[in-house]
This record gives C-alpha cells, sequence and structure tokens, in this order.
C-alpha cells in the first residue's frame, strides 16, 4: 500500500465562524505527490490532529498568506496579507503535536509555520530587505544548498525553483539550520535537526514537477513517508 500524506488545507468563509464555506487545495500539491508514488488525502481545519496524525505517513503544509508578526512582537507591514486564522491554528497543532518521526514538507508558507512554531522570526517584507521584488514575482531562481544537509543529500550543491513569497525567515529557530539560501541572502530552506525528515522550502517546488529539484525533493519526502509506515507496522 502506498503511503499516505496529509495536506493541510485553506478555508474560505464570508464570515468567521459560519457553518457555510469552502476548503481548499491548489491541484499542484496533491498531484506531486501522487507522482512522487504517495497517496494525498486533504486535512480541513477543522480536523482534530490528534484522530488524523496516526493515520497518515508524512504531512505536507503548504503554501499561503502571511503570518501574523504579534507572535514574534511586531506589527503589521502594510503589505501584510493575514493567513486565515483556522488553518494557522490547526497547522500549528498538526506540527506540535506530530510525532517525532513523521516527515514534514513546509512549502512557502509552511516553511515559515515551521520556524515560527519553534521560535524563529521573520522579515515581514523582503523587498525592503533585500532591495528588489523579485522573490514574489515567480522567476525562476537558484538557491545554494548547505553542504552537509539533508537537502544537500538529496539535491546537491544547488537547487532551482520558483518564489513568490514577500516574507521571509530572519531568524532561525532553535533546533533548525539554514539549508539554503538565494544569493541575496535570503534563506530559501531549513531544516530540524532534531528529526529525520522536518523540511522548510521557501520556494514552490510543486510549482516545477518533472524539475530534478522537485521531483527530487517530493521523492526523498515520499521515501521517508514510507518508511516511516513501515516502521510504524
Amino acid at each position: 500500500m502506498k503511503p499516505i500524506i496529509g495536506i493541510t488545507t485553506s478555508s474560505e468563509r464570508k464570515t468567521e465562524g459560519t457553518r457555510t464555506g469552502t476548503i481548499r487545495l491548489d491541484w499542484n500539491y496533491a498531484e506531486a505527490v501522487e507522482r512522487a508514488g504517495a497517496a494525498p488525502i486533504l486535512l480541513p481545519p477543522n480536523a482534530d490532529p490528534a484522530d488524523v496524525l496516526p493515520l497518515v505517513d508524512g504531512l505536507l503544509v503548504p503554501g499561503g498568506d502571511d503570518i501574523d508578526p504579534h507572535l514574534w512582537g511586531e506589527r503589521r507591514h502594510e503589505k501584510t496579507s493575514l493567513i486565515d486564522p483556522a488553518r494557522f491554528e490547526s497547522d500549528c497543532a498538526y506540527v506540535r503535536q506530530a510525532p517525532d518521526g513523521l516527515p514534514i514538507l513546509g512549502i512557502c508558507y509552511g516553511c515559515q509555520l515551521l520556524n515560527v512554531v519553534g521560535g524563529g522570526t521573520l522579515h515581514q517584507h523582503v523587498p525592503d530587505v533585500v532591495g528588489h521584488g523579485e522573490h514574489s514575482g515567480g522567476t525562476l531562481q537558484t538557491y545554494e544548498v548547505v553542504a552537509g544537509t539533508l537537502l544537500h543529500r538529496i539535491l546537491g550543491d544547488s537547487a532551482e525553483g520558483r518564489s513568490y513569497h514577500h516574507q521571509a525567515i530572519r531568524s532561525v529557530a532553535e533546533g533548525f539550520l539554514v539549508a539554503a539560501r538565494h544569493e541575496d541572502g535570503t534563506i530559501e530552506a531549513i531544516e530540524s535537526q532534531r528529526h529525520p525528515f522536518r523540511l522548510g522550502i521557501q520556494w514552490h517546488p510543486e510549482r516545477t514537477l518533472g524539475s530534478p529539484t522537485s521531483d527530487g525533493l517530493f521523492r526523498a519526502f515520499v521515501e521517508q513517508a514510507a518508511l516511516y509506515r513501515a516502521q510504524k507496522a
């Protein structure tokens, strides 16, 4: 049986707290998981992680809107567009309650979430730091992968991807390390030193399926999920 990857989802409601609305996930995330050999399932924000986590062999936290900067003691930047609170609270709960061995892949917002949950901070608006907006335009970029990291074992010295972010990691959470950077110094990937596979990628590998970087990332994620599944049996 294929490993099962739970993917967290966004919620859209006209009024907070109403019982009507939708949950949403970009198609490419589920396609990436399926192409890599796993079965994707969607995790709505109102699901209880305690009920769901025993059922999955990996957790994917996809992209989304911005994390509230009050969590690290700052006022909101004028460009900040906050993530749905229900999704943020749910995603935090999944990460905090996940077993140590459960593989977790965070993409864009998901990468930032891993950092903030661990006590790290973010730059609210990257153009204010690096002087350009190329990280939010989807331009194909090259990233330098740090030697000796899990990401380096997966991808080698460099990676390519498309970035669509205007927040970025400032201070790295305790227990994590930088796994990749852009040439302007922007942190583009982090990984946990305490878990076998807990990886945050700032770019969007689901947007470049078929590339060596994207296929390598998702294949490594699913392989680790298969190993975790076998260990549970």
